[in-house]
């Protein structure tokens, strides 16, 4: 091989290991050591409050349907 063919086979190399794998990997662990972290106060507090919306719809929903079953007992038959 020539000189000119090797350049071309290492260059890329060279430019990935200076510039593309020191990113990568600072952008990886960086990523990593967030989803470590676990929830912040203002997340977990979100949750529970998204849980407890969740709990309240159901109810209703359970709710509802018992009063569409003791007013209109084929409406399930329907949708």
């Amino acid at each position: 091989m020539d000189e000119g063919t090797i350049a071309v086979l290492v260059m890329p190399l060279v430019v990935f290991s200076i510039f593309v794998a020191p990113i990568w990997l600072i952008l990886h662990y960086r990523s990593k050591k967030q989803v470590n972290q676990g929830l912040s106060a203002e997340e977990h507090a979100s949750l529970q409050d998204l849980a407890e919306k969740a709990e309240k719809m159901s109810e209703r929903i359970e709710t509802l349907e018992a009063i569409l079953d003791s007013e209109a007992p084929e409406w399930r038959n329907r949708a």
